[in-house]
């Protein structure tokens, strides 16, 4: 039995961290970086050809976070480690999905033409579709609403949006 515990507590932290890293990526998403936090995220809703964009140092001060989370465990309490290991699964995945999937930010391309991934994409391009950081949609990074419910509430919503976010053959600018 305590053996089990000893690989049951640490599981239980890190898969539980990682799905809770998605609820605060988005909130965080809509509430800060679409707030008091535009000054960075402006960056990465406009149109650049650099490799870098300002809204990489939320990145940054997430992975501090993060670091000083590992730091803390190995010292201090020893669940933050798994903790710590959750927030950084959720950098990987929101690296993999968001920058690499959304924004091809890597060397190869590639637009999902169906299931799971194909919405995440169209989602993520729906918010885009919305200039400036007021009337987005779809905030989170791994989860993503049905296209259809995001197109209606950006159809009543009372700033205009750019249609042609869902095709597939564009790539997002941003």
């Amino acid at each position: 039995m305590d053996t089990l515990l000893h690989f049951l507590v640490p599981t239980v932290l890190v898969v539980a961290t990682t799905a809770f890293m998605e609820w605060f990526a988005s909130w965080s998403h809509e509430h800060i970086m679409h707030g008091w936090g535009w000054g960075w995220h402006q960056s990465h809703h406009e149109p650049h050809d650099d490799a870098l964009e300002k809204n990489d140092l939320f990145a940054v001060v997430f992975a501090g976070f993060a670091i000083a989370l590992f730091a803390l465990g190995a010292f201090v309490w020893w669940p933050l480690t798994w903790i710590a290991l959750g927030i950084t699964i959720y950098g990987a995945l929101y690296f993999f999905m968001h920058d690499g999937l959304v924004h091809q930010r890597w060397p190869f391309k590639h637009v999902p033409r169906k299931g799971y991934l194909k919405r995440v994409y169209q989602a993520h391009r729906l918010h885009h579709a919305v200039q400036g950081k007021d009337g987005c949609v779809s905030f989170g990074f791994v989860y993503a609403e049905p296209v259809d419910k995001l197109v209606k509430k950006l159809n009543t919503g009372r700033r205009p949006f750019d249609a042609e976010a869902l095709k597939d053959e564009e790539r997002p600018t941003a």
